[in-house]
């Protein structure tokens, strides 16, 4: 894998303009009480430029203004007593043999190294420095990429500041074969623990408790981390998104609603199934179930390049409205909006709402999204989300989620097994 993220690195560099920096933050967990911290998670650009998922480093690639590349990883000395307390920290050959960049230097030489390139840039050009910038929400703190930009704009005003976000957006939409094998190994994984939830759910039991069956067959199969906050939604909880308190009974004549996915080398699977908790669907869940099942097939049919995800979107609402009255839901003045009030497809990888540009998103030869259409009726306790993954080809798409149970007739053998 070494070279995968060395040509990944050449790629983001060769259309640069020098004399220009790339810097990269590998990202530090929060603190959570006392001395307790939150569970780590890499910087997903990070990893995708380095492999590595360690805390506080930093990737620095400079290009000259003659046009000649440097990389520097940036990373915690190794300190002998604290290996003895929670592991030691990597090495410098250890980070070199993951990533392939041979300068590697203590953190603590970070700022005056920069200020200094920064500095001896003079008269060479514009220096241009490319940091990540997104933010989800206005209000959320600051990244370290952040705070390295206030200070640079403070110190140095003739730096110009660049968003690395779209150069990555353009590099990680498109997965490679390795990233697709990976994609492939989380499917597997998440289908055989969502058949074992199947088989294990019964009617008065809690939602946390079918969660466990899950994560168990995870944990079994030997899958460290999951993609995302499981949600396992019985009854009229599975109106509500992204409920995620997984604390109620799930009582007999109920649906359950599960949105979850394993992660194999931090690459998600994100699906959806609905199933009877006690094995067999009622006439009217089956209506609804098969509706949901019917439009996730017009889209699924209908992906490919060109396409946009507002116009898969749009099928599934045409479609819905042409049900609506057979369904009995055409009442009170409700429309398809009061019903179905999601998109229809993300992108998905490293991240499970994975990069991108937009909700309207052109579909082409190499992404990975996911197809996930919903009814959600409130009044009947009813919510129904089928969510496979796939990826789009040069013509239409390979589901990569095909092995997993969808229909009606799967569902109900697997759980009278």
């Amino acid at each position: 894998m070494k070279e995968t993220y060395i040509t990944r690195r050449v790629k983001l560099m060769q259309n640069k303009q020098g004399p220009c920096l790339v810097c990269v933050f590998s990202g530090t967990a929060p603190m959570k009480s006392l001395d307790a911290a939150y569970p780590f998670f890499v910087d997903r650009n990070f990893y995708y430029l380095t492999g590595i998922e360690r805390e506080n480093m930093i990737l620095l690639l400079r290009k000259n203004h003659l046009g000649e590349v440097s990389e520097t990883l940036y990373i915690e000395p190794y300190d002998e007593v604290l290996a003895k307390w929670v592991g030691g920290r990597m090495r410098a050959d250890e980070a070199t043999a993951i990533s392939g960049i041979v300068t590697v230097s203590d953190i603590g030489n970070f700022t005056a190294q920069l200020n200094s390139i920064i500095e001896s840039s003079r008269g060479t050009g514009k220096m241009q420095v490319y940091l990540d910038l997104w933010r989800h929400k206005e209000d959320q703190p600051d990244t370290p990429a952040h705070t390295l930009a206030a200070r640079l704009q403070q110190r140095y005003p003739a730096v110009e500041i660049q968003d690395l976000f779209g150069d990555m957006v353009a590099m990680r939409i498109i997965k490679s074969e390795e990233e697709l094998e990976l994609m492939r190994k989380a499917q597997d994984t998440t289908c055989n623990a969502i058949i074992a939830m199947m088989k294990h759910a019964r009617p008065e039991m809690n939602e946390r408790e079918l969660e466990g069956a899950f994560d168990f067959s995870l944990k079994k199969q030997g899958v460290r981390d999951h993609a995302f906050t499981s949600i396992v939604a019985g009854g009229g909880r599975a109106t509500t998104l992204h409920y995620d308190s997984n604390d109620q009974i799930v009582h007999d004549g109920e649906l359950v609603l599960i949105d979850l996915g394993a992660a194999e080398g931090n690459y998600s699977a994100d699906i959806s199934r609905t199933f009877p908790i006690n094995g067999k669907f009622t006439p009217r869940q089956k209506q609804i179930y098969n509706t949901v099942l019917s439009a996730q097939q017009i889209v699924m049919a209908n992906a490919k390049p060109g396409i946009t995800t507002g116009q898969l979107n749009q099928m599934v609402i045409d479609y819905y409205e042409s049900r609506l009255d057979d369904l009995g839901l055409r009442k009170d003045g409700k429309g398809v909006r009061d019903y179905y009030y999601h998109g229809v497809s993300h992108s998905l990888g490293l991240d499970t709402h994975d990069i991108s540009m937009g909700r309207n998103v052109v579909l082409q030869p190499g992404m990975v999204i996911t197809v996930e259409p919903g009814l959600y009726i409130e009044e009947e306790g009813i919510g129904v989300r089928i969510e496979n993954d796939v990826l789009i080809t040069a013509d239409g798409i390979i589901d990569l989620s095909a092995q997993i149970p969808k229909t009606v007739e799967e569902i109900e053998a697997i759980m009278a097994e």
